[in-house]
């Protein structure tokens, strides 16, 4: 029951005193701008909204309920949960104040919620309705295991306009997996090759939707390698590689191979599965990549990214030391890392 302690916050009911910071920071027309209230939203309107819920104690079936969000005694937002009439399914939603963001307040927040739901409720599923533009919310999301479930097109009405409707899920027992996922440095990585038997299993690798605008689908990378790119004149080959983190398929990595009309090789693609990412496989695989290379006498290995973006690898490689050359690749910055 109510109130909810997490590592940093305190997640309570919300009090009738609450209304004028609610009102402040739902009135902010750039947290207002990935809500769907009217606006302007007044201290009236927040008042109304707390006295219809000013008798729980916790949940009510059929109805939302807004839950403050506190840190050391400041309220800082709100985390909405509404349970459908039969309170199998629960739809989430949460707002920070603006000074607040970036600090990982949100996933803790709806994290404990959302655990909460499913230790005193009968919810299997809980979904939650994004702007398809919110990376941010895309990523709270994600990070305590939520999946991208659907986009329907102008199927959202609000202020007058119609707008896309981008839908994320979390099913009980995909939340049960995410917490018992690996979580620490595999003890053994290894680079190991797809066979006919077995590429159907290295297909089912994904990273989170909203990594998709940097790291191309499982799909998308052998369709590349089966139907290569001509670059100067000639198909570029392609190497490709599973990554073996332990005993568990947990990445795919691809170069552009060297040959005659292309004398470097390439960084052609990477990615890191969803339930294995932040471990340092992908620092490791590099370095495997790099001792082939060496071992073959090569001194260099090219790599190119979307800058400026929330969650662009731009740090990863810089950290791993590639250097930009100047290049560009269509949007792309070409890097080099050299040894």
């Amino acid at each position: 029951m109510l109130p909810l302690r997490t590592d940093r916050l305190v997640v309570r009911a919300m009090l009738p005193t609450d209304a004028h910071t609610v009102a402040a920071y739902r009135n902010d027309p750039d947290i207002a701008a990935m809500q769907d209230w009217d606006m302007p939203y007044t201290v009236e309107r927040a008042h109304a909204m707390l006295a219809h819920q000013a008798d729980r104690h916790d949940l009510q079936p059929g109805d939302w309920t807004s839950l403050a969000l506190e840190l050391d005694g400041e309220l800082i937002g709100d985390v909405a949960v509404r349970l459908d009439d039969t309170g199998s399914v629960a739809e989430i939603g949460y707002t920070l104040r603006r000074e607040f963001h970036g600090h990982g307040y949100a996933r803790e927040a709806v994290a404990a919620a959302v655990d909460h739901v499913i230790a005193t409720t009968d919810v299997h599923r809980f979904e939650a309705s994004l702007d398809p533009q919110n990376v941010a919310s895309m990523r709270v999301l994600e990070s305590i295991g939520f999946t991208f479930d659907s986009l329907t097109r102008q199927s959202y009405f609000m202020r007058g306009e119609w707008y896309d409707d981008l839908r994320y899920a979390l099913l009980r027992d995909d939340r049960a997996a995410w917490l018992a996922r690996p979580a620490t440095p595999p003890r053994h990585v290894e680079l190991v090759e797809i066979t006919p038997d077995d590429a159907y299993l290295w297909g089912r690798l994904a990273t989170h939707h909203s990594q998709q605008r940097f790291v191309a689908t499982m799909p998308l990378s052998f369709r590349d390698a089966l139907f290569p790119e001509i670059v100067d004149g000639a198909p570029v080959v392609p190497w490709m590689r599973g990554v073996m983190a332990d005993d568990q398929r947990g990445g795919f990595v691809m170069l552009a191979d060297v040959t005659a009309h292309h004398p470097e090789p390439f960084l052609w693609r990477l990615l890191v599965d969803r339930m294995h990412q932040r471990r340092g496989i992908g620092r490791r695989v590099i370095d495997l990549v790099v001792d082939r290379l060496r071992a073959e006498g090569h001194r260099s290995l090219l790599t190119s990214w979307v800058g400026g973006l929330p969650g662009t690898p731009e740090p990863f490689y810089l950290g791993l030391g590639f250097v930009p050359t100047g290049a560009m690749d269509g949007a792309e910055t070409v890097a080099r890392l050299s040894w």
